[in-house]
């Protein structure tokens, strides 16, 4: 195979030769089907939903567009991204890692540059509503060619419409067909499948219909497949191998919210009005005459006014007839004569249930919870018991969606350590797993059932509090008590330890000099030196001056 644009950071050593199975390595995106000719990724548009990868991704935009769905991906996009103005949004959590306390520091580091580069915690709401709504996120890798070690240098957006990952099985001829029958019992190692997987980027914004061209015919641009971030949603058409948005979801239930909306529009401007039934008598004269007569009567007592806004004019324009106003019928001679009559308008014009049933059903399909449809609706906290069952599935579906996102940090932060002869591929595949990510959390319920975890947390320290030193140790109730992580562990003793010096905590070290016992409360914060008695049994002003800077304190 001829050299892809771009690098790789995978161990060149192959593989142990005793690791046979006819089964390749599932695809990281886990559709798992292989292209093997030109033509790839069109299917027979049976159902009308979509014929290919390019208009799913654009059906998806499209309905990212109406004001249901855009309310419902602004609320999942603001649950799992938080804006704050002291924090970022995402951070490693390194807590699981068994490692030196160097080498988690320089991953931290590493994470922290990555976000720079990304400028994530400024256009993190962009970045994961375009993860959302198109199902795929894209990055290319940017390195100095000459100096790899300096590790990445660039992330560039690539649009999902511009990209496509293949995944193709390595065709063999005649000869290799032989040697696998003959050295069947010999080597098994011949049954492994050989797989290339790379990328095709068009600069051009049109689906490729041949793997090295774009649909309008320009060259594509086969790119290595460790020179790209690709993060996917997860959810599969394992059916036509293509990859699908969470919005897919919701194509039904949003067509039918529109359907319900322009039948019931279309309605109520027909039904609305109230118009009049002209019985016209026109006797015995032939239908021809009666027409006549029916038009001439018509444009005798038929009177329009017409408003011109740019002259200020009212005129009387009888050329224009709107049949949703009045009708004119010819009466027979023995029947009654002229009358006229009036026509109800439509009846229960305010019925909304219909509309509204779509609008849940348009949330449920999304995963949004339907009281948050309501905007007019009082928010209450009270106990965690009275938190809705919805609002808790909503927070667990957005913890997902924070799980498969973070899969873009994972890549990136592989070649940000391997590229810089941090670790080694083989050391990755032995951290990755307990590598996390904690991200910023805003959900009030979730914050209220955090209270109150918090609050049994405390009650359960101060039981165990006389135990500590006998049978548990302070870590241990630190970590499995209190749930405090290696970050938080770290932090807070240097926040402790800063307090000490600075006088705003007691020193549980220091002792008094005569009795050798600890000192506390504001004796431990004065320091080491006592204060002296004046000769009248008094103090001297400078105990006086330490009283008074304790006391301010």
């Amino acid at each position: 195979m001829a050299r892809l644009f771009g690098f790789s950071v995978e161990d060149n050593e192959k593989k142990s030769q005793s690791i046979v199975s006819p089964v390749p390595e599932n695809n990281q995106d886990g559709s798992d089907y292989y292209i093997q000719s030109g033509f790839y990724g069109s299917y027979v548009d049976i159902e009308g939903v979509y014929r290919n990868e390019f208009d799913l991704i654009k059906r998806y935009r499209e309905m990212a567009l109406h004001p249901e769905v855009d309310g419902a991906i602004e609320d999942i996009v603001n649950e799992a991204i938080v804006s704050d103005l002291y924090d970022s949004p995402v951070e490693v959590e390194l807590s699981n890692l068994n490692a030196s306390d160097k080498l988690k520091k320089i991953i931290r580091e590493e994470f922290k540059n990555i976000k720079e580069i990304l400028d994530f915690d400024r256009k993190a709401h962009e970045i994961f509503r375009n993860w959302y709504v198109d199902g795929k996120l894209c990055y290319l890798k940017v390195i100095d060619q000459k100096r790899p070690q300096d590790g990445i240098q660039d992330l560039r957006y690539i649009d999902s419409l511009k990209i496509k990952y293949i995944r193709k099985e390595q065709k063999k001829d005649r000869n290799d067909y032989i040697n696998v029958r003959r050295n069947n019992d010999e080597d098994p190692s011949t049954l492994n499948p050989q797989i290339d997987e790379y990328f095709i980027y068009t600069p051009a914004p049109a689906y490729p219909s041949n793997l090295a061209t774009g649909g309008g015919g320009s060259k594509g641009i086969k790119i290595a497949k460790d020179a790209i971030t690709y993060c996917t949603s997860g959810l599969v058409d394992r059916n036509r191998g293509s990859v699908l948005s969470y919005l897919h979801k919701a194509i039904k239930g949003l067509n039918q919210l529109r359907m319900i909306e322009d039948s019931l529009v279309i309605y109520r401007l027909s039904r609305a009005p109230e118009r009049r039934i002209f019985y016209i008598d026109v006797g015995n004269l032939p239908k021809i005459k009666a027409e006549q007569y029916l038009k001439e009567v018509m444009y005798r007592y038929r009177n329009k006014l017409t408003y011109n806004a740019q002259t200020g004019e009212v005129r009387d324009d009888r050329k224009f007839m709107s049949m949703m106003e009045d009708f004119w019928l010819p009466r027979r001679e023995g029947g009654r004569g002229t009358e006229i009559t009036t026509l109800p308008g439509g009846q229960n014009l305010g019925e909304l249930s219909d509309i509204e049933y779509f609008q849940k059903k348009l949330y449920r399909a999304l995963a949004v919870p339907e009281s948050r449809i309501a905007s007019d609706g009082g928010f209450n906290l009270g106990r965690s018991s009275e938190i809705l069952r919805d609002e808790l599935k909503f927070a667990k579906f957005v913890g997902r969606l924070r799980k498969r996102f973070a899969q873009m940090f994972n890549d990136m932060l592989k070649t940000q350590l391997i590229l810089k002869n941090i670790i080694t591929p083989e050391d990755w595949e032995s951290i990755r797993e307990h590598i996390q990510y904690d991200f910023l959390y805003d959900n009030q319920f979730a914050e209220l059932k955090e209270s109150e975890l918090m609050n049994e947390r405390l009650g359960t320290l101060a039981t165990i509090e006389p135990y500590i030193g006998k049978y548990y140790s302070n870590d241990y109730v630190r970590r499995k008590v209190l749930r405090q992580t290696d970050a938080e562990i770290l932090e807070i003793d240097e926040q402790i330890e800063q307090e000490i010096k600075d006088g705003v905590i007691p020193d549980p070290s220091a002792v008094d000099p005569i009795t050798g016992e600890p000192l506390e409360g504001e004796m431990g914060m004065m320091g080491d030196v006592p204060t002296e008695p004046d000769i009248d049994g008094g103090v001297t002003d400078a105990q006086v001056q330490k009283d008074t800077k304790s006391a301010e304190i």
